[in-house]
């Protein structure tokens, strides 16, 4: 049972029957890829549908515009602050940042320990000392300025403890 268009194109041997079957299957296959096709296609237009409701496609470019220009606003206001904080922390080395107190009785009669000795330092250690010395007759103030944690001075007992202090050492 061979057909004369089967014999023209070379595929005599093979019943019309199967040959039939076989465009059918293939049919078959092709309809359920469409099929699966479509599925998709109606699962993106819905994601796009709620991507996009309320708003044409020009007012998507605006917002999709305006978030760049957001963007690149943050980035400049992020460099200016990265640029104000390195500057905060160049004037925070030569800030007072360290202290350290001592009170004690400058003349063994006064009692209530009312002098005192004040070390203020930055973070390079340079500063000053003062002393307050309080006595009977009143009271005197003098400065001794540090340069990295030394004075071209020297320094009392009680200016060396505040020194110690402010510099966090330990005795």
């Amino acid at each position: 049972m061979s057909s004369e268009l089967m014999d023209y194109i070379g595929i005599g041997w093979i019943d019309p029957a199967y040959f039939l079957l076989g465009l059918l299957g293939l049919i078959v296959i092709l309809l359920i890829l469409v099929i699966i096709a479509l599925c998709k296609a109606r699962s993106l237009k819905k994601r796009l549908e709620k991507f996009t409701q309320g708003r044409n496609g020009k007012s998507m470019e605006k917002e999709i515009a305006a978030l760049f220009e957001d963007n690149t606003f943050l980035k400049q206001a992020t460099e200016k602050n990265k640029k104000d904080i390195r500057t905060l922390f160049h004037n925070m080395e030569f800030a007072y940042q360290k202290c350290g107190i001592v009170k004690y009785d400058a003349f063994n009669q006064m009692g209530g320990k009312l002098s005192f000795c004040l070390a203020l330092l930055n973070e390079r250690n340079d500063g000053v000392i003062l002393n307050s010395v309080h006595g009977s007759d009143g009271c005197y103030f003098y400065s001794k300025e540090i340069e990295a944690g030394k004075c071209s001075i020297t320094l009392g007992e009680e200016e060396a403890e505040a020194l110690k202090l402010a510099i966090g050492e330990e005795d």
